[in-house]
């Protein structure tokens, strides 16, 4: 195959169509469409994504590729198969819960995050212990700078602030958190233009903040 540049409009009109016909048949019938234009594209972007985004942050990446097949176990729908990419891309990190990188392309639009989705409960309690401090400040700063730069922010997950804190806390917006997150959605298209590595790299640019802020905390 010829070096990855983008995405071609192949790939998205697969998902398109998956979407209408979401059966194994359907799938099986299509299943060379699916390995040329979208699974083999996605590994060796997600390869190139890896490498760009350790040059940006000065850590290595590691990128998972999610499964195009659904868990439909527990759910009530049984569809088989996403009809999306979606791509995660971790740094090397001793935290266990550290901010991750996050493109997902489906036929409606393309959305690319940063962040950390919710803490497990150790991380929770010293990401907590830092919302107390000045760094709670510096967090609710940066989520309505973004918000004003029309980004979407996570927003707080409870109600209250957690017991353990003052109900009345100044940073009550950040202790109201189990994590924080930030996006932009793009049109689908995006990902089918010439470049996509580079030019996905500086929309991620605008994301960068929430790296920075909890790369360090827990």
């Amino acid at each position: 195959m010829p070096r990855f540049d983008h995405f071609s409009k192949e790939a998205l009109g697969f998902l398109t169509d998956l979407k209408s016909n979401n059966t194994r048949d359907w799938f099986n019938q299509h299943r060379n469409t699916y390995e040329v234009e979208v699974r083999e594209p996605t590994k060796e972007f997600a390869h190139q994504m890896s490498h760009a985004l350790g040059q940006f942050t000065g850590r290595r990446h590691d990128a998972k590729i999610y499964r195009i097949n659904r868990d439909i176990r527990f759910s009530k729908d049984k569809t088989p198969y996403n009809v999306h990419i979606h791509i995660s891309f971790a740094p090397q990190s001793d935290q266990v819960s550290p901010p991750m990188w996050f493109f997902g392309l489906s036929p409606e639009k393309l959305s690319l995050g940063c962040g950390v989705f919710q803490y497990d409960k150790e991380s929770l309690a010293r990401f907590r212990a830092a919302m107390a401090g000045p760094q709670g400040a510096a967090l609710i700063r940066l989520a309505d700078e973004m918000e004003a730069q029309g980004l979407r922010v996570s927003t707080p997950d409870l109600k209250r602030v957690p017991p353990g804190y003052d109900k009345a806390h100044p940073h009550g917006e950040a202790l109201r958190r189990k994590g924080l997150s930030g996006w932009t959605d793009l049109d689908p298209g995006f990902a089918t233009a010439p470049g996509l590595t580079a030019r996905t790299l500086q929309e991620m640019t605008a994301l960068r903040p929430i790296y920075d802020l909890l790369i360090d905390l827990t």
